[in-house]
């Protein structure tokens, strides 16, 4: 079978699967499967894919996963990041768009965290969305914020996804964790100019709140002495011990959990049956993840092995494209495939011929880490199937339509897209901040 043919069925099985409603691990393991035995040999390939399972799940680089995964979930069930979330507001005075700005600012720290898109953009819609709307500001005003700082616990570690990316295309894990850090930094910069921006030639989106300057300034820092302040030696743990070469990811993952269990117990919001949702959820995270993984290296030797990775490779070679130009159709496809399909889904679709390309267009492999975090982020929010979109249709009030979603996160989307372009202009931006582990 010409590589051509197998890759169109490969990719139009898979694709046919996911429109059908069949879940991602499922699809992606079925079509493995049929592949194996088509192109491996039969029960050959079948016992290929099990062993290749068998080692690729037993990989001690992937044990941050469900770590990274568990940290936040504490944090979450504890209730300890919605009081800081609170514990910011207080802080936050006579800005304009203040409390989209506390929305900004709260959502980086909880995405510094908890490394869940999800539960961040569910935590921040839930705290400050009927605030917003019930102090007056406008719907686009209050939603945009929340899912634009909400998809930034994708770039800023713990990211289980940023694990997931260095595992699947061989990138090292703590650089690529570390390398989030920069991009995300400038787009909560980016988000907090655009909102003071847009507040004061319009102050009709977010109207005067005057009620925190009434405080006293101890009333007002507080809250945030007891429930911010602490938080922040979570984040020291995990990209310190990173950064000082004291852990490797898995370790620095660990330091992270138990560092999250101390930090429940010690305001006494950690019980039982808190403990035991948390742990619930991670394993339901982490069986899919690490299900998906399991057929991950089988699926890239059937693609080998049928010629249609090398062919691929080879046609793109033949159009004699530049660097430049090979990164701008991987993008491109990126976000296409963003707008339909799953993060996990893009991977798994793309690992197996992007990587190859990339190595031999002679593109920086930390480079292209954070440019598959980028687009994945991006992918969140594009209409019409963006997780995060249906998110916030979720906990927005049943008279705010999917069209004023779509409007609230159009300008965020310009501008991660503008990161996107700076990235890919200028790589020291990925590459700077990992250099320092060396």
């Amino acid at each position: 079978m010409d590589w051509p043919l197998f890759l169109t069925l490969m990719m139009g099985g898979l694709g046919a699967m996911l429109l059908a409603g069949l879940p991602v691990a499922f699809a992606f393991l079925a079509v493995t499967i049929i592949g194996a035995w088509e192109v491996l040999g039969g029960e050959r390939g079948v016992i290929q894919l099990a062993r290749n399972a068998s080692t690729t799940v037993a990989n001690f680089q992937l044990a941050p996963i469900p770590l990274f995964i568990l940290m936040g979930e504490l944090l979450f069930q504890t209730g300890v990041a919605h009081k800081a979330i609170d514990a910011v507001e207080r802080v936050v005075t006579r800005i304009p768009g203040r409390l989209s700005v506390v929305t900004v600012l709260g959502g980086t720290i909880f995405a510094a965290l908890s490394g869940s898109t999800i539960a961040n953009t569910a935590m921040l819609g839930s705290t400050l969305l009927p605030q917003m709307l019930k102090k007056g500001y406008a719907p686009t005003m209050a939603m945009g914020p929340i899912m634009a700082s909400g998809a930034i616990a994708m770039l800023i570690p713990p990211s289980a996804l940023a694990v997931l990316v260095g595992s699947l295309a061989g990138i090292s894990i703590a650089g690529l964790l570390v390398a989030g850090i920069l991009p995300a930094l400038i787009l909560a910069i980016l988000f907090l100019g655009w909102i003071v921006l847009s507040a004061i030639r319009n102050p009709d989106l977010a109207p005067a709140d005057e009620s925190v300057i009434d405080m006293a300034p101890a009333e007002r820092w507080r809250p945030f002495l007891i429930y911010v302040a602490p938080l922040s030696i979570l984040f020291a743990v995990v990209i310190g011990s990173l950064l000082l070469g004291f852990a490797t990811p898995t370790e620095s993952a660990a330091l992270g959990s138990i560092a999250a269990l101390g930090v429940g117990a010690g305001y006494r919001a950690l019980t039982w049956q808190k403990l035991a949702r948390a742990m619930l959820e991670t394993v339901k995270l982490s069986v899919m993840i690490l299900f998906i993984i399991a057929a991950s290296q089988t699926f890239a030797q059937v693609l080998s092995f049928s010629g249609a990775t090398g062919g691929f490779i080879r046609l793109i070679e033949s159009f004699d494209l530049t660097t430049f130009q090979i990164t701008l159709g991987m993008i491109a496809l990126l976000l296409l495939l963003g707008c339909f399909i799953d993060q996990v889904s893009m991977l798994m679709v793309t690992v197996p011929i992007f990587v190859p390309l990339s190595q031999a267009a002679g593109i920086d492999p930390l480079t292209l880490g954070v440019l598959y975090l980028l687009t994945m982020e991006i992918g969140l929010l594009t209409p019409p199937f963006g997780l995060l979109l249906f998110v916030m249709r979720g906990v927005a009030p049943p008279q705010i339509g999917m069209r004023t979603i779509y409007a609230a996160i159009l300008p965020y989307i310009v501008m991660k897209i503008a990161v996107l372009g700076l990235v890919i202009t200028w790589p020291p931006i990925a590459t700077w901040l990992p250099g320092l582990l060396n």
